[in-house]
């Protein structure tokens, strides 16, 4: 019985070796090669073709990138490229600041008014704007503004305050003690539905605000960026700025110091709609403007446009 056993053992060993060498042998035929060996040595040349593949891949876009960031000026990089390498240490300084000075601030007031009240209003906002000039507590209104396209009854004003915040500090105490613009302020509340501000700081690649004295309608864009994007932004603007000054309609770039931050608002200056959308279509001609757009969009999540039209006493006419 035994010696039965050993032979059928046997016989099953023997048949498992040779029911696996078969299935070698077809999966080494189907794929050409005729042993295990020509497969180890076929497989490690097309493994070391396809790393160096990557490897060349990764060395392109390395440089590609390197020569993107790269803005070398007199043999230098530029402070934009230091910013789009983050060789800037963004633990050392604040992002407003590599991009703005806290020297000049400027405030932005947004004042819903009651509609049967907006011809009211903008009398008696006349009358504290020459009060505070006469108080000299160093605050120069800029532009003054109503809203024709957007949120309707809506004034905007934009106030200027060179000397920075301890300036800012002394004109909104003046106000607060000046019993003629606490009673202004009563009867102004009374024709509002709502107010807000922000403290917003001028971009240092913008020009300065200039007054104008030819007619024009205003356009404010203004963008909330994603967290973390108000560098790229700059940079991307700072390159591209150029391809928006045909008809010198750049007025003024600002970010949010104060108040809903994230935001940027840019303000541009046309002859009329008409001027505008012509003025618009012709930068997408230009080379650069459209690369500028594909690395803008993307930083955004959400963004307004207003048209506004000065006020009789904007110095931006």
């Amino acid at each position: 019985m035994n010696k039965t056993m050993a032979i059928k053992s046997g016989f099953c060993v023997k048949l498992l070796r040779n029911l696996l060498s078969t299935q070698r042998s077809t999966f080494y035929k189907t794929r050409g090669l005729s042993s295990q060996s020509d497969s180890v040595h076929s497989a490690k040349p097309e493994q070391d073709e396809r790393e160096k593949d990557e490897r060349e891949k990764e060395r392109k876009s390395n440089k590609k990138r390197s020569d993107h960031d790269d803005d070398d000026i007199g043999g230098k990089k530029s402070w934009l490229s230091r910013l789009l390498v983050r060789e800037v240490e963004t633990g050392s300084e604040s992002q407003s600041s590599l991009l703005s000075a806290k020297d000049t601030v400027y405030e932005m007031q947004f004042h819903a008014v009651k509609p049967e009240y907006m011809e009211t209003y903008l009398k008696e906002f006349r009358t504290v704007m020459d009060l505070i000039a006469s108080m000299k507590t160093g605050a120069e209104l800029v532009g003054s503004w109503t809203a024709e396209v957007g949120d309707l009854d809506e004034a905007v004003h934009l106030w200027k305050f060179v000397g920075g915040y301890p300036v800012l500090n002394n004109h909104k105490h003046i106000l607060r003690t000046n019993e003629e613009f606490v009673r202004f302020k009563a009867k102004r509340n009374a024709m509002l539905r709502s107010r807000r501000n922000q403290i917003l700081l001028a971009y240092s690649f913008w020009q300065n605000i200039l007054p104008r004295t030819e007619p024009h309608i205003y356009e404010m864009r203004s963008y909330e960026l994603k967290p973390g994007t108000i560098i790229e932004w700059g940079n991307n603007w700072a390159r591209g700025l150029k391809y928006r000054q045909e008809q010198d309609e750049a007025v003024a770039g600002f970010l949010a110091h104060i108040g809903e931050l994230q935001q940027t608002h840019h303000i541009w200056a046309y002859k009329s709609l008409q001027n505008r959308q012509e003025v618009r279509e012709n930068a997408w001609q230009r080379p650069g403007w459209e690369e500028l757009v594909a690395n803008t969009v993307p930083l955004i999540r959400h963004m307004t446009s207003r048209i506004l039209i000065p006020t009789p006493f904007s110095p931006l006419k």
